[in-house]
């Protein structure tokens, strides 16, 4: 199949998600720490619960999920491979820690091309990380 083949309707990436033990103290790190909005939290099946949340007006969100039964994918604590993105790295990085969250001690600066970054650990010990927009 052609790399620049066009026959899907695959669109954007909607939403990732993250594996976290404990759904209510996870919405409060992601909504009362991080200042992310609360974008869908319901009960849908057997007893599960759907809960979204995003920075306010980013188009893709995360969907918070407790492991999955059957003991498949990763459990809470794990690299997620999310980078969000600071207009101010080093202000979001002195507000996080003033707030408890659990940062890397410094932003880290390599020089250009790369972007100043620093990652964080949710509740869970889920990684993510923050790179300078700019």
């Amino acid at each position: 199949m052609s790399e620049t083949a066009k026959d899907t309707r695959l669109a954007e990436v909607g939403r990732v998600a993250v594996t976290v033990a404990d759904q209510d103290r996870a919405l409060e790190f992601y909504v009362g720490t991080l200042g992310f909005e609360k974008r869908a939290d319901m009960p849908y099946g057997d007893g599960h619960r759907w809960i979204e949340v995003g920075p306010a007006g980013a188009p893709t969100g995360i969907a918070l999920v407790l492991p999955r039964e059957d003991g498949k994918g990763p459990g809470p604590g794990y690299e997620t491979g999310i980078i969000l993105t600071s207009e101010d790295i080093d202000a979001d990085h002195a507000t996080l820690r003033s707030r408890g969250v659990d940062t890397d001690p410094e932003v880290q600066r390599w020089g250009a091309p790369v972007p100043p970054m620093f990652s964080f650990r949710d509740a869970d010990g889920n990684a993510l990380m923050v790179v300078e927009n700019g």
